[in-house]
């Protein structure tokens, strides 16, 4: 990372390799001390973190709020053209994402994050006065290209400020934010969806507008709250820099050197781990990007009205926080990650099952969205911690959770064109293969790495000679994986 100067300080930004990596990792940190560092560094960096992505989901996903309110018919969008809308999105979201970390090397994260925060925000606003289906798509375009920046921006930023055994719980929070926009956004359009007509403009309109401007002022928010260099932070005092000096030394020690290596680069693109996490990813993605996009059409679809369908999502996306929330905090404490994805995924299957049995009463088949959200935002989450503890050094795990990402946000292309007709039985019968799918995946995961564990085991107790090519990083002898 580059020297920069924080605007609340003057001091400046080291890289991981400024530091001492032996003498960081040989220094103790107080634990009360550290513990309550944390907790200043959660209330002053978290919320912030959190509302951006919020900010961010909330105008990727809003357009399947407006699709119930009649936006395709306002400017001529036929069910296919609607479908297309929401899939393009995708091509310059994935596309997008590489570049956009390539540029976090030349500019601070804070920079990059109000940057495409302010543009998406101004393109939300544009979106409520498009005419046209060629405005739509261009919108989408635009959104995909800016939004793509923001997920690994997040990521650079987390790793500036926790550890390896900090950042699964910090990573959770930002799924979690996934399905708070759902509530939230479900709730502004039940509101604003009520403002049909003023200033003569159609309720689906004022959605674009009030959710564009949101985002503007989150983006005043990550501007001046987001310190570009947390370890002199404007909200620190002395001694919570010197911890910070100290953390940066003992990530710096997890992270590894941060010159560019071709060979760790090779070795991650020839992980099974890393394959079998991108499978699972797109899989798990295909219910995200789907469930998020068009749970006000799949409301509408059981025979609620425009409005109620708006604010029955609210309680969906509620459950689906609280138990991703609960599922995430249990893993973390048990270092166990394959066996809550695939428990969360038991909801989905089942949820998904009575979805399509169209002759069961209203009442259960919207219960079963309940249980399908259990699935769609817990998988994804606990997949990509599941990966990211199992990578080391640094830019073999850079490699490994982008290519994860780039196979996964791929399966945004594939949501938006098979939820497209009431009572959305291609969408749902999809989704029930992705899971089952999914579940597969995992399995075959979860046996492989037993198998690296037990390899391991024998070679150091000497009971099968070294044969490995490897042995460094996450392949070493010392290194423990997480089932």
């Amino acid at each position: 990372m580059d020297h920069r100067l924080d605007k609340s300080s003057s001091a400046v930004v080291k890289p991981a390799s400024d530091f001492d990596v032996d003498s960081g990792s040989e220094e103790i940190i107080d634990h009360a001390a550290e513990t309550k560092l944390l907790a200043k560094l959660d209330l002053a960096l978290v919320p912030i973190i959190m509302l951006v992505y919020l900010s961010c989901f909330l105008d990727r996903s809003n357009i399947g709020n407006v699709k119930t309110a009649g936006m395709p018919k306002d400017i001529g969008a036929s069910t296919q053209q609607f479908a297309t809308a929401v899939s393009i999105f995708y091509a310059t979201y994935v596309t997008s994402e590489t570049p956009w970390a390539i540029l976090l090397k030349k500019l601070t994260p804070r920079v990059v994050m109000t940057g495409l925060c302010i543009v998406w925000s101004l393109t939300t606003i544009f979106s409520g006065f498009i005419t046209s289906v060629g405005g739509l798509y261009a919108s989408r375009l635009i959104l995909g290209a800016c939004e793509g920046g923001l997920f690994p921006a997040l990521n650079v930023y987390l790793t500036m400020v926790y550890k390896r055994e900090e950042m699964a719980k910090r990573v959770s929070y930002l799924f979690v934010c996934t399905a708070l926009a759902g509530a939230f956004g479900g709730l502004m359009a039940y509101g604003l969806l009520q403002m049909d007509g003023i200033g003569g403009y159609a309720g689906w309109r004022w959605v674009y507008i009030i959710e564009g401007i949101f985002s503007i002022l989150i983006a005043i928010l990550v501007w001046f709250g987001l310190p570009n260099d947390p370890n002199n932070a404007y909200f620190l005092n002395a001694e919570d820099k010197r911890l910070m000096q100290i953390r940066a030394r003992q990530r710096a020690a997890y992270m590894g050197s941060e010159d560019f290596s071709w060979d760790e680069v090779k070795i991650a693109l020839c992980d099974p781990k890393v394959w079998l996490s991108g499978g699972i990813q797109f899989m798990q993605d295909i219910l995200l990007y789907g469930f998020s996009t068009f749970l006000p059409s799949i409301c509408k679809g059981l025979g609620y009205s425009t409005l109620q369908s708006q604010y029955l999502t609210i309680p969906v996306y509620i459950v689906a926080a609280l138990s991703f929330l609960t599922l995430a905090f249990v893993s973390d404490r048990l270092t166990l990650r394959s066996p809550f994805i695939a428990l969360a995924n038991v909801f989905g299957l089942v949820g998904y099952i009575i979805l399509l049995r169209t002759n069961l009463p209203v009442g259960v088949r919207f219960f079963a969205t309940f249980m399908c959200a259990i699935a769609v935002y817990t998988g994804p989450g606990l997949n990509i911690a599941w990966l990211n503890v199992n990578q080391a050094p640094q830019y073999r795990r850079a490699t490994a959770i982008g290519l994860q990402q780039t196979i996964g946000n791929t399966a945004g292309i594939v949501a938006g064109q098979i939820y497209r007709t009431a009572p959305y039985k291609l969408g749902n019968a999809f989704s029930l293969g992705a899971v089952v799918c999914a579940q597969v995946l995992i399995a075959t995961k979860y046996l492989y790495i037993r198998r690296l564990t037990a390899e391991k085991k024998k070679i150091a107790s000497e009971l099968k000679p070294e044969y490995r090519k490897v042995t460094t990083g996450d392949r070493a002898l010392d290194f423990d994986y997480h089932l």
